[in-house]
C-alpha cells in the first residue's frame, strides 16, 4: 500500500473548483447546482406545509410545540449535513502533480509503481478514482452524488451519510404528520382544521405524503448502502467495479470509526469532524 507524506512538499495554491478566493470546495455543474437548489426548495416545502397547514393550526399545543422541535432540529441538522457535503473537498488529490521533480521529493524508492492519472496528470494513490464531473481524482471515491452536487469521499462521507439518515427522518416524520391530519379533518369539519380551504389542504397534504414517501424511500436505500459499504470498508464504485482489494481492509469496527471517530454523540453531529487517525494523515495527498 502506498502512503505518501505531502508535509515536506510545498503546497502550491489550486483554485480548480474552488470559490469565495479557494476558501471553499464548491463544482461548477449546472445540473447539480439545480439539484441541491431542488433539494432546498422540497426542504422548504415541506417546512411550510408542517408548519402552516399541520402544526400551527392545530388545537393540541403540547403536540404541536413537541413535534414542532423533532421536526425543526432534524430538519436543521438535514440542511447543515447537506452544506457540509456540498462544500467539503472530498478528498481531491492534487492536479498536475506527477512530475519528475515532484517524484523526486516525495521521496519514492527507485522501482517503486507509481499509478499515475492520464486525465488529471496526477499521482493516484490507492482506492482513488477519476470524477469526470469534478475533473480531479478522489480519494476513496464512493460516487458522484448531483443532489449534493459533489462527490462522496474520503472527508465528507459521514456528513453524506447524515444527510441521508436526516431527510429519512423528516420524511417520515412528515409522511406522519400528513397522514395524521388527514384523518383528522375527515373525522372533523375541514374549515376547522386547518386556515386554507379544503381543497387547498387535500392538494399540499397529498402532495407532502408523496414527496415524503418518496424520498423516504430513496434515502433510507442510500443510507442503508453507505452503511453496507463503510461497514465492509469498500466504496460504491469498488463494488461495482468488483475490483479486487489491493489495500489490508480494516475490521468492521474500525472501518466505521475510520468515517465517524469513535464512538459519542458527535457521530450524529454534521459539525464535528472525526480526527484523523494517523498524525500526518491530514498532511497526506491535500489539496
Amino acid at each position: 500500500m502506498m502512503e505518501y507524506e505531502y508535509g515536506s512538499v510545498k503546497k502550491e495554491s489550486d483554485f480548480h473548483n474552488r470559490c469565495c478566493g479557494g476558501m471553499l470546495w464548491c463544482i461548477r455543474d449546472i445540473c447539480g447546482i439545480i439539484c441541491a437548489l431542488l433539494t432546498w426548495l422540497l426542504i422548504l416545502y415541506a417546512e411550510f406545509v408542517v408548519m402552516s397547514v399541520i402544526l400551527i393550526p392545530s388545537s393540541y399545543p403540547i403536540y404541536s410545540v413537541i413535534n414542532m422541535i423533532i421536526f425543526q432540529l432534524c430538519a436543521f441538522l438535514a440542511i447543515t449535513s447537506h452544506l457540509k457535503t456540498m462544500f467539503t473537498d472530498p478528498g481531491a488529490v492534487p492536479k498536475g502533480n506527477a512530475t519528475k521533480e515532484m517524484i523526486k521529493q516525495m521521496g519514492f524508492r527507485e522501482g517503486q509503481v507509481i499509478f499515475k492519472c492520464p486525465k488529471c496528470c496526477s499521482i493516484k494513490p490507492d482506492r482513488a478514482h477519476h470524477c469526470s464531473v469534478c475533473q480531479r481524482c478522489i480519494r476513496k471515491m464512493d460516487h458522484h452524488c448531483p443532489w449534493v452536487n459533489n462527490c462522496v469521499g474520503e472527508n465528507n462521507q459521514k456528513y453524506f451519510v447524515l444527510f441521508t439518515f436526516y431527510i429519512a427522518a423528516i420524511s417520515l416524520h412528515s409522511l406522519f404528520l400528513a397522514i395524521n391530519q388527514f384523518l383528522m379533518c375527515i373525522r372533523h369539519e375541514w374549515k376547522e382544521c386547518t386556515t386554507y380551504s379544503p381543497p387547498a389542504t387535500v392538494v399540499l397534504l397529498l402532495f407532502l405524503m408523496f414527496e415524503a414517501l418518496l424520498f423516504a424511500i430513496f434515502t433510507a436505500v442510500m443510507l442503508g448502502t453507505q452503511v453496507q459499504a463503510i461497514w465492509n470498508d469498500e466504496t460504491g464504485i469498488e463494488q461495482l467495479k468488483k475490483e479486487e482489494a489491493r489495500w489490508v481492509k480494516k475490521s468492521r469496527w474500525k472501518s466505521i470509526q475510520a468515517v465517524f471517530g469513535r464512538f459519542s454523540l458527535l457521530w450524529f453531529s454534521p459539525f464535528a469532524r472525526p480526527a484523523p487517525k494517523f498524525k500526518n494523515e491530514s498532511d497526506l495527498y491535500s489539496v
